[in-house]
Parts: structure tokens; C-alpha cells; sequence
């Protein structure tokens, strides 16, 4: 006969197992509820006392498959009010967006969505309309509306492609820029995110290139002339030239391209491709720029310390036409970045197609300059082309302090 004592302990985890064992609590939930001491007491009542395998240790009652009816129907009503308090965050999260950004998530997306449900037969439009509040009438609207857009946008294909036939790589700020004159002509209302988006769509946006590769040498015995432009500004045209080379390839070989170009208008001045890096060669760049010049200002020549700019040659060049010298202090791109700018420009934006001869290779960066110097617009210069700004060099320019 069994002691008082253990009858009363006994009893004790009859409500406790039949509630874990039906999905009613678990085990820690029964442990909170009913006091009981030890962190394991629960799990020893349900190994020795339960009707189901408890020989391991598990956070969660069971695995689905050894779920009672009771068990099933208590995971399943947890999982849905799971699922309820998300979409309810995230629908609270859509309303934000589309009342304080004005983003149209729900009308914007939904149509696409909703319409390939509907195509692959698994969710009608109006059930799909009917959880987010809509009208199937104004997702037909919605897509009548987007249908007559494109309609309307069909001429802007070929103004895009006719500049982009000159600057292939232009970007979008720059390119809407130009399109100004295009759009008022063929009453197209569009603005500078609005041809993001169009460029976007057709696959047209500009992928960002990074390629560098360093042509400067700078460790040699030639003089140095120090630094000018660390505490100077330009404030008029031909006030300060820029130099820099960089290589560009073709069928034939690695060829090099010598630039000379004005601070303060970006213009480049002269320009020489050569197969070689010699000082020679480089000043070339140099004596087309003097010839070039419309000022007779006080000029500066900055560059880098290369062997081609320290040369006697180079330097002499620049003492018969009373130019002043400037060079970094040392193999840092940053202290000649608008140079190094106007190379990235070209060969990221105009000399896109490889050459078969170094003749060909001529002609186009001859071209590329041209169109560089007379139709691309700058933000720098409030979206003028340089040789805009360069024929203001009579007389002091509105800029200048």
C-alpha cells in the first residue's frame, strides 16, 4: 500500500503531463506555471509517467510527425498568429513608405505581381486585390496608365541613342541635361529620377568601370619642382594646365596618350598618342597647348614627378614660354586628380572600341577630344561644355573672387 506522502506526489504530475503532451504547455511553461523545482523534474515526469517517447531532452514538445490532433492544431494556431503579426508589420511598414514617401508599393507592384499569379492559375486578381485593399479596377488603370507612359516615351529611345552614338557612356545627370531641348520639343514631362528609372528599364544605365594602372615614375635623380597648387585655386581659364599620361591598347600594342589640359575649363588643350613615353614625345602635348592659348596670362604647369616632365627637354619647353612649374609631391593621384579625371573621362566614356592600327586608334581619340571638349557638359561648369567656358577667357571670369 502506497504511503500518503507518495500519493500526494504522485498526483502531482497527473495535469502536468497531460497538458504537455497535448500542446496545451510546455514543458518550461508548465514548470512556471505550477512552480516546480529543478529544471529537469518536468522532463523525468513526462519519461516516466508520459505516454510518448521523452528519452531525449527537446525544447519543442515533438516532431510533427508524433504530434497528437490537439498538438497539431496548437502549433498550426501559434504559426498562424505568427504569420498575422508579421503581415500586419510589414503592411504598417508599406503604409509608411507610401504615405510619407509617396512610393505606391502597393498599386506599383501589386499589378505585375498579381497578374503573373493569375497567368500561372494560382491566385485570382480580385482575391489578391481583396488582401491589400484594392480594386481589381484600379490595377486595370494602374497598367492602362503605364501602356499610354511607355506610348508616350517611345520618341525619347532615339534621342537617348543619338547622343549616346557620340558619348556612349555619358551619364544620366549629364544626359538629361541634353535632353532638355528634346523633350520640351515633344511635350515628354520627365524628370531626372523619372529617366533613371526609363534608362533603368531599357537596360541603358551606365555600369561603372574601375581600372588603374600606374605609367608615372617618380624615384630618379631629375629635379623636382615642388608643389603649387596645394594652397592655389584656378579662378580664370589658361591659368593653370594639367598633364598627365595613360596608356590605351590596340591590335598593334600598348600605345600612350599625353594630355594637357586647362584647370579651370577642363578644355583639353593638347593632346599627342605616341608608341612611347619619351620626353619627346610628351612635349608634343605640351607645344599644341601653347599654340593653342587665346591668354596671355600667367601660367602654371602642374604634373607629376615622371622622368617625361623633369626631363631637360620638358622643362626647357616651359622656360621659353615663361611657365611656371608645379609637381606633386610624390606618387599621389589626388594631387593631380582633375588630369587623372579627364583620362578616366576619355577612356571610360569615348575610347570604348579596341583599334586594329595605331592610325585608327589616332583618329579616334582626335574625335573623342572634339566631342569631349565641345558637347559633353560638365557639372563642375553648371553643365557647360569646356569650350564654352574657355572662350570667356577675355577678361575676368564671374567666378573669380
Amino acid at each position: 500500500m502506497c504511503c500518503p506522502k507518495n500519493r500526494q506526489r504522485n498526483s502531482g504530475w497527473h495535469p502536468v503531463v497531460d497538458q504537455v503532451e497535448k500542446g496545451e504547455l510546455t514543458y518550461k511553461q508548465a514548470q512556471d506555471r505550477y512552480g516546480i523545482q529543478g529544471r529537469s523534474t518536468v522532463l523525468k515526469w513526462l519519461r516516466r509517467y508520459g505516454k510518448l517517447d521523452w528519452s531525449t531532452a527537446r525544447h519543442t514538445a515533438m516532431s510533427n510527425s508524433e504530434e497528437t490532433p490537439e498538438q497539431k492544431i496548437k502549433r498550426l494556431e501559434r504559426e498562424l498568429e505568427d504569420e498575422r503579426i508579421r503581415i500586419m508589420v510589414l503592411d504598417g511598414m508599406i503604409t509608411i513608405m507610401d504615405q510619407e514617401y509617396g512610393a505606391g508599393l502597393r498599386k506599383k507592384y501589386l499589378s505585375g505581381t498579381a497578374r503573373t499569379l493569375q497567368a500561372q492559375g494560382k491566385v485570382s486578381l480580385s482575391r489578391s486585390c481583396h488582401c491589400f485593399g484594392l480594386s481589381r479596377q484600379s490595377v486595370y488603370q494602374l497598367l492602362q496608365r503605364r501602356r499610354q507612359r511607355q506610348s508616350e516615351l517611345e520618341p525619347l529611345y532615339a534621342c537617348v541613342m543619338r547622343l549616346r552614338q557620340h558619348m556612349p557612356r555619358l551619364g544620366t545627370r549629364k544626359l538629361y541635361h541634353l535632353l532638355a531641348d528634346d523633350l520640351h520639343r515633344l511635350g515628354i514631362k520627365l524628370g531626372r529620377d523619372g529617366l533613371f528609372d526609363w534608362l533603368r528599364e531599357h537596360r541603358l544605365l551606365v555600369q561603372r568601370r574601375k581600372n588603374v594602372t600606374k605609367t608615372t615614375n617618380s624615384r630618379h635623380w631629375m629635379r623636382k619642382h615642388p608643389n603649387l597648387l596645394a594652397d592655389h585655386k584656378a579662378y580664370r581659364p589658361e591659368e593653370v594646365f594639367v598633364s598627365d599620361i595613360t596608356y590605351i591598347e590596340s591590335d598593334q600594342g600598348v600605345h600612350y596618350l599625353s594630355l594637357v589640359t586647362d584647370a579651370f575649363s577642363r578644355k583639353i588643350m593638347g593632346h599627342v598618342l605616341s608608341h612611347e613615353m619619351k620626353a619627346s614625345d610628351v612635349v608634343k602635348a605640351l607645344k599644341q597647348a601653347v599654340r593653342n592659348r587665346i591668354t596671355t596670362y600667367p601660367l602654371i604647369h602642374h604634373s607629376d614627378r615622371g622622368l617625361q616632365y623633369c626631363s631637360g627637354l620638358y622643362q626647357s619647353v616651359l622656360k621659353e614660354n615663361n611657365i611656371t612649374a608645379s609637381m606633386t609631391d610624390g606618387y599621389d593621384c589626388y594631387q593631380n586628380a582633375l588630369a587623372e579625371r579627364v583620362n578616366g573621362i576619355l577612356k571610360q566614356e569615348f575610347l570604348l572600341h579596341r583599334c586594329k592600327t595605331f592610325e585608327d586608334l589616332r583618329q579616334l581619340v582626335k574625335e573623342a577630344v572634339q566631342t569631349y571638349n565641345t558637347m559633353r557638359p560638365h557639372l563642375s561648369l553648371a553643365m557647360q561644355t569646356p569650350e564654352v567656358v574657355h572662350q570667356k577667357a577675355s577678361g575676368i571670369h564671374p567666378l573669380a573672387p
